[in-house]
């Protein structure tokens, strides 16, 4: 690394710090956003560390990227809009290692910028209200799932009332905060199984659908335990590591599903 490479790494860390301290709403649940800071440093240990900043030819930055990150910086900025600042900083790194990265080791690395776009809060500041989408639809899930296990169900809004037992899926089981960090989970583990495969691409597209079915199980896994053993039961400990039980087996479910894809996809 040269003091030029010095410098690019100056701009983009004073980058990353105005886009996390902008928007300081964090700092209230920071251990639902903590998380995000692990998607960098993943993105250098799947690829190969320091070995990939070495190049022995001078590449010289591309203007054409630099204006699209300058241009999606400056209405980031001017919008309000965290997403089109993860984008610009996402496209002024992707800039820098082309320019430092021997080119039969850039086809990994392009797959793993998506790990650089999730290592921003974009998802909590700009979409607020896919919260309450989240809430509605683990609702509708778990009431019709119920309603098909022979039980009596009524459902007003993300409030269901199962076998004469109030179940209220709150902001708390939302999981959009925790969401993000799921993504991030996901598309490690999509990398470590199918980065080398063309269906990499598809199995990133289907987190958020993974994400969400893992939130409804929560949902689902804590509502049954309420109406087999009482709803202090399903609060305090178990709402927690229960939830948490819930997450895991989803995301082993996802493993499975991208191991078994493995095996047939071409490379």
């Amino acid at each position: 690394m040269n003091r030029k490479d010095y410098g690019w790494l100056a701009g983009l860390l004073a980058l990353a710090v105005l886009i996390w301290l902008r928007d300081r709403s964090w700092l209230s649940a920071p251990e639902e956003t903590v998380p995000l800071f692990a998607a960098l440093p993943l993105f250098f240990l799947l690829g190969g560390g320091r070995a990939i900043l070495v190049r022995t030819a001078t590449v010289p930055v591309p203007t054409g990227p630099m204006l699209t990150g300058a241009v999606l910086l400056v209405a980031g900025l001017a919008l309000n809009i965290t997403i089109l600042l993860a984008l610009a900083w996402t496209v002024f790194f992707r800039t820098w290692l082309v320019s430092r990265t021997a080119p039969e080791k850039l086809v990994p690395l392009r797959r793993l910028l998506v790990l650089a776009l999730l290592a921003f809060p974009w998802l909590s500041e700009d979409l607020p209200q896919l919260g309450w989408w989240f809430r509605l639809s683990a609702a509708w899930t778990a009431g019709h799932l119920f309603q098909l296990a022979g039980f009596g169900v009524t459902r007003e809004g993300t409030d269901l009332v199962v076998q004469g037992l109030p179940v209220s899926v709150t902001a708390a089981c939302a999981g959009l905060k925790a969401l993000q960090a799921m993504l991030v989970a996901g598309t490690v583990l999509a990398f470590a199984q199918l980065g080398d495969r063309r269906g990499y691409w598809v199995a990133v597209l289907s987190l958020p659908v993974v994400a969400w079915s893992a939130n409804t199980l929560r949902v689902i896994v804590l509502s049954t335990v309420a109406l087999t053993y009482g709803t202090p039961a399903a609060q305090g400990w178990f709402h927690e590591w229960g939830g948490l039980f819930a997450l895991v087996a989803m995301f082993a479910l996802c493993w499975g599903i991208f191991a078994a894809f493995r095996r047939w996809l071409p490379k």
